[in-house]
């Protein structure tokens, strides 16, 4: 609470002397125009009596060029206010407002407040940059079988530049070696990982092929090639049998320098990669059963590759067998503290716990009798998933329409989310009363962190370059969303009030020029009165040849 209070002070502080600081800014530039366009006469001259004539002798004429000149400046100052939050995401006004007025009015330095907490803040900043980091999404579909036949049906392109990107460069460094120019099939390979054409591509998989067997080009076949998935199984066992050889030739001869540590290394991926596409291949064609033992196998056979994120495709498939106690016993090995957490991670942990109580939750009955132990770690499940990626629940209730997958993710952002719910929400909508807690829970996560970019409370502050990952990651007819919502300035706001209150002040002024003119007149005359009882006091003090002497100054 005494956090919040003094937030809330902050922020009223920060509203006050930005307030003031538009004020006075419009006002001099309204003055500025009046003494220039209309010469009004400014200065009093021998007494008092000069500011009575003055406001008597305003016409409304006046009334309206002031009204009009305050609305004008408003509007421009509104209109670039709107063009600088769309570019940059903040005002302009009130990041000069902070940047150099907040030091001057005893607010707190950002120099000694970062020269004092850069100690605390280096791993949460560490911790942020390794959010930030684009991962190579575990339920990739086949570009050829999947992502080009959604092209072809409805003319759009799925996958962005800088995700296929992404994929040639993560090709390059699992798929090839320094060592593949000494053999030509891989050497028109590693030339091939590097072409952008498709076509060009899969040509020189086939030009490697003449040659001889070579795995790497029944790999890029499979993915790009082949128009379904039972042609795309075919082709990665004949991949596997290529690359089988390869890996036991190099297994052997790995110790006789770097050279061969590297083939060898480079080897392995190779196989690793053909056997999870062909549990993948399995899982898609409904040999889920089939599926999930080539997974088992490979995480056995291969304990050290965590790159590839196996398990992740091996809940989906234990999910579709539901094979919850299963489940259970992986989520017990990779939902660790120390073990880096996704999307898939978290909701699968919070779908078995709301899946013990969620066919009977009434949120009726729950307000009543209050939540039951089971319910309570149901829920706190479900809040600690949203934290972690707030923007799964919006697919997993169909708030939002959701996209092809793409082949790279963001961990916490939308990219991931989608990527979840596509494989994941079918698991949901089978276990009965899931979606329902859920829908019921899910908003009350915003209430514990109230300002997720600056403090969170399961995990590290929400990372601030999810938007701009997430919009390079997925195509353009897509709405990225965005977490947490940016609200529009004070400023904006405070402009737009101003801009249209002074429009129609001029537009009363304009169609009722006598009536608005007593009012003008009976308002001005309320303002300079505490400036007339001030000067009085001081005329009645002070000797008039001194004020004389003064006011001829």
């Amino acid at each position: 609470m005494a956090e919040a209070a003094t937030g809330f002070l902050e922020q009223l502080k920060s509203c006050i002397v930005w307030s003031w600081t538009y004020l006075w800014t419009v006002w001099f530039f309204i003055v500025l125009f009046l003494v220039y366009i209309l010469r009004v006469p400014l200065k009093i001259n021998d007494n008092l009596s000069t500011v009575s004539m003055f406001l008597n002798t305003l016409t409304p004429k006046f009334y309206v060029a002031l009204t009009g000149t305050s609305s004008l400046i408003s509007g421009l100052i509104l209109i670039f206010e709107w063009w600088y939050f769309r570019k940059y995401g903040t005002s302009f006004i009130e990041q000069v407002s902070v940047s150099h007025l907040r030091p001057l009015l005893g607010g707190v330095d950002n120099n000694s407040n970062n020269s004092n907490s850069s100690n605390g803040d280096s791993d949460s900043n560490r911790q942020s940059v390794s959010e930030c980091k684009v991962w190579r999404n575990p339920l990739n579909l086949f570009r050829g079988a999947e992502y080009n036949r959604y092209t072809w049906v409805t003319g759009r392109e799925p996958l962005t530049y800088y995700d296929m990107n992404l994929s040639a460069q993560d090709h390059q460094t699992f798929f090839t070696c320094d060592s593949d120019h000494l053999r030509p099939a891989d050497a028109i390979m590693q030339k091939a990982w590097r072409e952008r054409n498709p076509q060009a591509r899969i040509s020189a998989a086939h030009e490697a092929l003449e040659i001889n067997e070579c795995a790497t080009a029944y790999i890029l076949l499979a993915e790009e090639e082949a128009t379904t998935i039972a042609e795309a199984e075919k082709l990665f066992k004949q991949a596997l049998k290529a690359g089988d050889g390869c890996y036991r030739r190099s297994q052997q001869l790995q110790h006789h320098g770097s050279q061969y540590e590297a083939q060898h290394r480079r080897d392995t991926n190779v196989l690793v990669y053909i056997k999870r596409r062909l549990a993948m291949c399995a899982r898609r064609l409904g040999r889920t059963r089939e599926a999930v033992k080539m997974m088992r196998d490979l995480m056995k056979e291969f304990p050290l590759l965590s790159m590839f994120n196996i398990h992740e495709n091996l809940l989906e498939a234990l999910l579709e067998l539901q094979a919850y106690a299963d489940v259970q016993a992986v989520l017990a090995k990779y939902d660790d503290i120390s073990l880096p957490k996704s999307a898939t991670i978290c909701y699968t942990a919070a779908l078995l716990k709301a899946r013990a109580v969620s066919d009977k939750f009434s949120p009726e009955a729950a307000s009543r009798r209050g939540l039951s132990t089971a319910e309570m770690n149901a829920v706190e499940a479900i809040h600690r998933a949203v934290e972690f990626n707030p923007h799964v629940p919006k697919y997993l209730l169909e708030m939002k329409s959701l996209i092809l997958p793409p082949e790279h993710i963001l961990k916490r952002g939308d990219s991931e989310a989608i990527a979840y719910a596509f494989f994941h929400l079918a698991h949901w909508k089978r276990v009965e009363g899931a979606l329902n807690l859920l829908h019921c829970t899910w908003e009350g996560t915003f209430r514990m962190i109230p300002y997720p970019l600056e403090k969170g409370h399961l995990f590290y502050p929400y990372p601030i370059c999810t938007e701009t990952a997430d919009r390079e990651l997925l195509p353009s007819f897509h709405e990225v969303s965005v977490y947490p919502k940016k609200e529009l300035p004070f400023f904006i706001l405070f402009t737009a009030g101003l801009c249209s209150f002074t429009a129609m002040l001029a537009l009363l002024t304009h169609q009722f020029p006598e009536l608005m003119g007593v009012f003008a007149k009976a308002f001005l005359s309320t303002l300079f009165a505490p400036l007339n009882f001030v000067m009085e006091k001081v005329e009645s003090i002070l000797p008039s040849s001194l004020w004389h002497q003064l006011t001829r100054i």
